[in-house]
């Protein structure tokens, strides 16, 4: 699912690199000038003509700091291109730590003259306690205009060595990394992506790094990365993992430091050394110690159950109920179990860590999970990188049966999760043993299903009927919220506004067996003006389960995920209306990719009084990967040609048809 393969760069061997000067800043090319469209992506807007970062260590301030260099040159190659014009630099603080931005200039190429940019208009905004950010816009931009920028950033935060991403949302003809690294510092590299470098060279400069007051200097590993005609990465967020499984960079993560006393920090360690800090920690480790809390200030009656699964059920709806999530992620930083209970609100981590402190008191086998959610990238499984998780869920074991548990959202069934931690697997922390990694797999009961019965008044010239809607599993989740989240009427009117205008929904009903994971609802509607003039013209599908196919990039690199399987399904009965007769149905279908991992059906029959029509629509798999996209975008293209323009024509009898069956409703 993540596309990565491990540079075999560092100071375990030497190469030759070849060295590029870097290119004056406000020099441009002739070919910069000349490039009006880029033929490799003609779609593109704008295009990035040269970018490259540089990053050393250098003492400042008697002070160890990491540098960084940037300098890049962006052609504006069509209105749509301007956006690329405001630019964002991130600042990263801790405290009285910050780091700083110096020789910031930028310029606009545009017919021959440059237009530079003035230090007042230049802002700095504070995003949150660790994080601000300088932002400016290029002035007096045009179609063909360039726009080249360059700034130096001093960090005192050696992890902030970060890496390099060579794609972005628009194409690269050349992108290059450098760094010359002392060799007191050891980072692993990662290479992310189904890019290759153009360039991958490597390096031992000798004595290169020097601090005054220390005998002896350093040894360096100089680095050059580097890719050429680069493509944009091209999302279609609807079904897909975060980007950062999947476009092409270079990912840094400082694994070891050799101190100039002689002593060393580990920075890697294994998935034992994580497993003792969490247990220790007091924002992870401590917070599920709080049991007796939980015990003295919830209904005793929670633990009165004597059956584990009902028992379990009960205290997951309490914690449901009782607080209100804030929105906030979060494994680290200040998680206060005790404060959130007391104030019925917290982070997930908070929730979740009451959620398993009352699991614990009541003897139900439970342990912490560790998760990324799905729009911030998968977990590595090469090494701990406690960096990648941001999310904790409850990890419950019950005979034998395994379920996992987030208490953060209201409408969650016991053992479903939401859909932003459905992110393929994560890290079980088991405190009294070793820490394993686990497989999330989601609700399975996934299903849309429509079943509409539909006559008509003829003399009225409008149809009548009844359509029922079950849903299951997540598709009944949302319908809860979307019910929770307005009054029945406005509910009412989004429908009928997205059927069409002369749809008119007059009476709506839940069935009274729902539960949970199931929801059923009756409409009954009428239709007005459908029976005009002799032949009349009708799309079978008052409900559409698709209005466009989401799926339209020529090429897709990175897979298709839905996060989990559904069905879709569309059953329709009509009577025919009294003086009228069958001319034309729409063609049936049956298509399937390989391995049925998406199945379509359309289907009808018809007899003397009424047509049945029948769509069935079937994701038999959340994840899919690129080599079919073609096939699952040709499929879907037939799943909404059928919806869009599939008739059912009916044509009037020369005489009059004594016949009137109807269909009770």
């Amino acid at each position: 699912m993540r596309f990565t393969s491990i540079l075999l760069t560092g100071l375990f061997f030497t190469v030759c690199i070849h060295a590029q000067n870097p290119i004056n800043f406000g020099i441009l090319t002739p070919n910069d000038k000349a490039l009006t469209v880029y033929e490799k992506d003609s779609s593109a807007h704008a295009v990035v003509l040269y970018e490259r970062g540089d990053n050393y260590f250098e003492v400042i301030n008697h002070r160890i700091q990491l540098v960084k260099d940037y300098h890049i040159k962006i052609k504006i190659l069509d209105k749509k291109g301007f956006e690329h014009g405001t630019v964002s630099i991130p600042i990263y603080k801790n405290g009285s730590n910050t780091e700083k931005i110096k020789d910031l200039q930028a310029v606009t190429h545009s017919k021959g003259s440059q237009f530079r940019l003035l230090p007042s208009e230049v802002y700095t905004n504070d995003i949150s306690e660790y994080r601000s950010e300088k932002t400016f816009t290029f002035p007096r931009i045009e179609e063909e205009s360039i726009l080249e920028y360059s700034y130096k950033t001093i960090s005192p935060f050696i992890f902030n060595l970060s890496g390099w991403d060579f794609q972005s949302s628009i194409p690269k003809i050349y992108s290059e990394f450098n760094a010359k690294i002392p060799g007191n510092y050891i980072y692993n590299r990662t290479l992310i992506g189904n890019l290759k470098l153009d360039t991958n060279d490597a390096q031992i400069k000798k004595n290169c790094f020097y601090v005054e007051g220390y005998a002896g200097s350093a040894d360096c590993e100089v680095l050059k990365y580097a890719m050429s005609n680069v493509p944009a990465f091209k999302t279609e967020n609807e079904y897909m993992l975060s980007e950062k499984n999947y476009i092409s960079r270079i990912d840094f993560e400082l694994s070891e430091h050799n101190r100039l006393d002689g002593l060393t920090d580990r920075y890697t360690k294994t998935w034992k050394d994580v497993d003792h800090e969490f247990r220790n920690d007091k924002d992870i480790g401590r917070q599920l110690t709080k049991n007796s809390f939980f015990e003295k200030n919830v209904p005793e009656n929670l633990f009165s159950e004597t059956d584990p699964l009902q028992r379990a059920k009960n205290i997951y709806r309490f914690v449901r109920n009782h607080y209100t999530w804030n929105g906030k992620y979060g494994v680290y930083g200040k998680a206060r179990v005790k404060e959130a209970f007391e104030e019925k609100k917290g982070s997930a981590s908070e929730i979740n860590m009451s959620l398993i402190n009352l699991l614990n008191a009541a003897e139900i086998n439970v342990n912490l999970m560790l998760i990324s959610t799905r729009d911030s990238g998968l977990p590595k499984r090469t090494h701990p990188v406690m960096s990648d998780f941001n999310y904790c869920l409850a990890k419950v074991e019950i005979d034998r049966v395994h379920y996992l548990l987030d208490a953060t959202d209201k409408f969650m069934p016991f053992g479903m999760l939401p859909f932003r931690a459905l992110n393929h697997y994560g890290r079980v922390m088991d405190f009294k043993n070793e820490s394993y990694w686990y497989n999330i797999l989601p609700e399975r009961n996934n299903k849309k299903q429509v079943r509409a019965i539909v006559q008509f008044q003829v003399e009225e010239g409008k149809a009548i009927g009844k359509f029922d809607i079950t849903r299951h599993g997540y598709n009944a989740v949302s319908t809860y919220k979307a019910l929770s989240e307005s009054d029945r009427q406005t509910y009412i009117d989004r429908l009928e506004s997205s059927i069409g205008e002369n749809f008119k929904i007059v009476s709506y009903k839940l069935a009274e067996n729902n539960n949970d994971r199931k929801i059923a609802e009756r409409f009954s509607f009428e239709l007005e003006n459908v029976l005009n003039g002799d032949r009349v013209y009708i799309n079978p599908f008052f409900v559409t389960f698709f209005k466009e196919n989401p799926f339209l990039l020529e090429e897709r690199v990175y897979p298709v995920d839905f996060g989990y399987g559904r069905t879709y399904k569309y059953l329709l009965s009509m009577v025919i209306p009294e003086g009228y007769f069958v001319e034309e149905l729409p063609k049936k279908q049956v298509v399937q990719m390989e391995d049925e991992t998406v199945t379509l059906e359309f289907l009808h029959q018809q007899n003397q009084h009424q047509v049945s029509v029948v769509f069935d629509l079937s994701l038999n798999k959340s994840f899919i990967q690129p080599d079919n996209y073609k096939s699952l975008k040709k499929l879907f293209a037939h799943v909404t040609d059928i919806q869009k323009n599939s008739l059912i024509v009916l044509k009037k009898r020369p005489e009059k048809n004594e016949s009137n069956l109807s269909i009770k409703l």
